[in-house]
């Protein structure tokens, strides 16, 4: 697989930001929390959305997928990605690069799959996210 060379991606990248959303050339919004959480917050913090975004994300399976549909991306970079995640994008029409794609997202073990993409399976983004709130405990 080639490397991404975006210099954006790779100050991405060199950064400790965990996410970013760009709308052209405008950061809109930057995150260094784990996992799901920065996408969470932007869903609740910067409704109604900007159209076609560019997102940065370390990691993108289809639980991350999923919310990406919802925010209204029209592009993704990620240092990794899974199988699953580039179904659910190439579906949805969404462009995507990832310097690694693997079949799958691992738990912390990386023994089994990670929860949040076990969630996602099956699930519509409206679906996937109603069962995310609900397993993190936030209405």
């Amino acid at each position: 697989m080639t490397r991404i060379t975006s210099p954006r991606f790779n100050a991405f990248l060199a950064s400790p930001d965990t996410f970013r959303v760009y709308k052209g050339k405008r950061l809109v919004f930057s995150s260094r929390k784990d996992r799901l959480a920065p996408m969470l917050d932007y869903i609740d913090t910067q409704s109604p959305y900007e159209p076609d975004v560019t997102v940065y994300d370390r990691i993108t399976g289809n639980a991350a997928a999923l919310l990406l549909l919802t925010i209204r991306c029209q592009s993704v970079y990620s240092a990794l990605g899974s199988e699953a995640a580039i179904e659910t994008l190439q579906t949805a029409g969404i462009r995507f690069r990832f310097n690694e794609t693997v079949d799958c997202i691992k738990d912390k073990s990386g023994e089994n799959l990670c929860p949040m993409e076990q969630l996602s399976l099956g699930k519509t983004p409206v679906e996937f996210y109603r069962a995310l709130k609900d397993k993190i405990g936030k209405p």
